[in-house]
């Protein structure tokens, strides 16, 4: 197992990057357009690979699921797989 990480671990660090990024830009978009600056400043500098924007956006902001999806487009996504 340790082994599969060390060799994988640069895909391992796109896919964190990526994942953190979204959550990051989705979460930072959203304060900014409720004017929260204190939100905004700690999303912008604390960094926890897209914890504390999730919960910000579901917890705090109170964001449904399916408005995320709308947003991110992935319900064309989920339809076509199915």
């Amino acid at each position: 197992m340790q082994q599969f990480f060390i060799n994988n671990i640069q895909t391992i660090s796109i896919i964190l990057l990526v994942w953190s990024t979204v959550w990051k830009g989705f979460a930072l978009w959203k304060a900014a357009h409720r004017e929260e600056k204190i939100w905004f400043m700690a999303l912008l500098v604390i960094n926890t690979f897209g914890l504390l924007e999730i919960i910000y956006l579901f917890v705090i902001t109170k964001i449904k699921w399916n408005l995320v999806k709308e947003k991110l487009r992935l319900d064309k996504i989920f339809k076509k797989n199915e």
